[in-house]
């Protein structure tokens, strides 16, 4: 049996900057919805299309110098690819932000949350 290998770590870059990050969360709503009718056999009989949705949730470092600012992102490209630069690139096109939080713990670095909104996703 050969070994396989898996996508590890990844780079998140806005607009070809590269980005420190610690997390991110991709969430996408296909815009399908359940359609319900009044039938003998009393089971949906299928579903209509609608509107997808990307939002995504990015946690980074802050960094001492020069932080990018994270509330004035407007239609920015963000791409995700792995670390060792083989395999699949998914950019996520004309992001916005949606809301901006930072925290700060004892142990741990400061980090900056920030939610974004995308219209469109394009895998490479």
């Amino acid at each position: 049996m050969a070994l396989e290998e898996y996508v590890g770590s990844i780079v998140l870059e806005i607009d070809s900057q590269e980005i420190e990050i610690t997390d991110l969360d991709v969430q996408i709503a296909t815009g399908r919805k359940l359609v319900k009718t009044m039938n003998k056999t009393g089971k949906a009989k299928g579903f209509s299309r609608g509107i997808a949705t990307y939002e995504l949730s990015v946690s980074a470092v802050i960094p001492d110098t020069d932080e990018p600012d994270w509330e004035g992102l407007e239609g920015v490209k963000i791409s995700i690819y792995p670390l060792n630069n083989s395999g699949k690139r998914t950019s996520y096109l004309d992001c916005f932000t949606v809301e901006v939080g930072e925290k700060y713990t004892v142990d741990n670095e400061a980090k900056v949350d920030i939610k974004l909104a995308a219209l469109r996703k394009v895998d490479a």
